[in-house]
């Protein structure tokens, strides 16, 4: 079964989208929890973190240079947060590999 975000990279379902290629999609989190709040996922269906292979090195790669171009474009100079929740302990709700970037506030720690 398809997850939400399979249906945002499909354009089944809008995205307030900030960037886009042939590797990975980065759009606003639509239940932000800082000022700014957006996800980079791969196109390529990946369950989890934990679910990724040695074939999956550049997709994750690609995904960190997107994530750190699209801080940049929104403003994160003075630093932000990247998150995976892997799996059902980690609080991961979505079955398809995402990283959360947060930033605009200061972030505390621990965060969980």
């Amino acid at each position: 079964m398809p997850s939400i975000f399979s249906k945002i990279i499909a354009k089944e379902i809008p995205a307030d989208i900030l960037h886009e290629d042939d590797v990975c999609l980065a759009f606003r989190d639509i239940n932000p929890k800082a000022p700014v709040h957006f996800l980079v996922i791969p196109k390529k269906e990946i369950e989890s973190l934990a679910d990724v292979s040695e074939e999956d090195e550049a997709i994750l790669g690609r995904c960190m240079v997107v994530a750190s171009k699209v801080a940049d474009a929104e403003g994160l100079e003075a630093g932000y947060r990247m998150v995976a929740n892997t799996r059902e302990e980690g609080g991961q709700e979505v079955p398809h590999l995402h990283f959360h970037i947060l930033g605009g506030r200061p972030m505390n720690w621990p965060p969980g």
